[in-house]
């Protein structure tokens, strides 16, 4: 899978944050982020929170997708998400054995929230007019201080003085805590050669194009599709007699020449629906053919308790089967997709019973046959089939029964749909007629739909 190029279960990452974040930080991350990145980003930023402030060692991907109860691939895309708002820095080391560091970024204060053009406007978009205005205001300060005051703070130069003795300097300052922006990174690509050659210097110097300046340029053409032309009138409309260019008369006049040009309606931001920068675009138009690349991908992207939980019907697993399952990924470094097609046939084909030692025999082959995908772990059960029923048939061996047990009639036990793909089996299983077979796999997969139809 091409998710796989860009993050792994078995990749490690840690937590990095610059300071300790307050419960401020977690009701604007609740009230302001949330509607634009969804539960699910929050989710995972707020389990990044837990993390970090514990400081513990390194941990797999796999055990957030424990913790998050969702597959590798919606993890990366909750991060990207973060990632893209200003909340997430990731750092990657492509060494021996690929590694992260996710650092997490405070949420903006409401103040520079809200005068930020993209951020309101998104959150604008999200929530409606009316629940806006709520949030907006619930930040507002509170008891502002009445005209009749004036303030009379002393300075620092009133109060102190340097005292010029031999005392020596302080040692080197190390890298401290600091209060990160928390600001969103934009691709500049906006022309401003092309913005200055159209503004006379007379109008408008080339010293109020600051560096701030620029950005909320490059910010306002984004949000209103602007091109240079179209930006040199709203600079135009918002710079005044003074020759000064404040942010502010900037978003207004950005805001009004749009209405006036374009459309009395704010403009909406949505996300880009290719969230894999990385996939091909052949890849991207393949949808699953089959019913069994459909399982496939399910199998590629989750995770063995969530498989566990599909198989019974949803029903939590026990903790012994969990264990199992985290033993094999953790401990063994088997792949989550090669664990989930290990437990639906071991348990399909052994009356839902998972025993260890049975599942540890073919997981061991697998792992020195290097099975790292689902498809090549479906096709090793094809193959190995009669192996591994002389496998089982030996663990669950017994004395010898009598004469009249022997001639009671033996359950036949099921398979897993996948495993009944005629083309790739040479020969049908002995003891089970073709059309008992085809009945099975009919049954089978009517299960798996309508296990689908109620996980949807």
């Amino acid at each position: 899978m091409t998710l796989y190029k860009e993050i792994q279960p078995a990749d490690l990452y840690r937590v990095r944050m610059p300071y300790p974040f307050s419960n401020y930080d977690r009701q604007l991350l609740t009230l302001l982020y949330q509607p634009m990145v969804g539960s699910a980003a929050v989710s995972l930023y707020l389990t990044l929170w837990a993390e970090g402030e514990a400081r513990g060692e390194d941990s797999t991907h796999y055990t957030l997708m424990n913790t998050l109860g969702t597959p590798i691939k919606a993890i990366f895309e909750s991060r990207i998400q973060l990632e893209a708002i200003g909340l997430l820095k990731t750092y990657r080391n492509d060494g021996e054995n690929r590694s992260f560091i996710y650092e997490l970024c405070p949420p903006l204060d409401p103040k520079t929230f809200f005068a930020d053009p993209l951020l309101s406007m998104f959150l604008f978009s999200k929530i409606g007019e009316t629940a806006y205005r709520r949030v907006r205001d619930r930040f507002l300060v509170q008891t502002p201080i009445a005209s009749n005051y004036k303030e009379v703070s002393r300075t620092f130069t009133d109060i102190f003085q340097p005292v010029h003795a031999k005392n020596g300097y302080p040692a080197d300052e190390k890298e401290l805590e600091s209060r990160t922006s928390g600001d969103y990174q934009m691709d500049d690509d906006f022309d401003f050669a092309l913005l200055r050659q159209g503004l006379s210097e007379q109008l408008v110097p080339k010293r109020v194009l600051t560096a701030s300046i620029r950005k909320w340029i490059g910010k306002l053409a984004f949000l209103y599709g602007f091109g240079p032309l179209e930006m040199q009138k709203v600079i135009l409309l918002a710079i005044e007699d003074d020759y000064k260019l404040d942010a502010e008369a900037l978003r207004r006049a950005a805001s009004d020449y749009y209405k006036m040009t374009v459309t009395t309606t704010a403009p909406k931001l949505e996300q880009i629906k290719q969230v894999e920068p990385s996939v091909d675009k052949q890849d991207s138009q393949q949808q699953p053919a089959t019913k069994e690349d459909e399982l496939v991908a399910y199998l590629e992207s989750a995770s063995p308790i969530q498989v566990l939980r599909d198989i019974a019907g949803g029903k939590e697993p026990l903790p012994a089967d969990v264990q199992l399952a985290n033993q094999l990924v953790t401990q063994h470094g088997m792949e989550p997709a090669v664990v989930n097609v290990l437990l639906q046939y071991v348990l399909l084909r052994t009356d839902m019973k998972l025993t260890k030692a049975y599942v540890e025999k073919i997981a061991s082959h697998w792992l020195r046959k290097n099975v790292t995908t689902a498809k090549q772990a479906m096709d090793f059960a094809r193959i190995e089939h009669g192996q591994y029923m002389k496998w089982k048939n030996e663990a669950g061996s017994a004395p010898k029964k009598s004469a009249s047990s022997a001639r009671k009639p033996i359950r036949e036990e099921k398979l897993p749909e996948w495993f009944l793909k005629k083309d790739e089996v040479e020969e049908p299983v002995q003891g089970i007629p073709s059309e008992k077979l085809e009945q099975e796999k009919q049954k089978l997969l009517a299960k798996l739909a309508l296990k689908k139809r109620k996980g949807d």
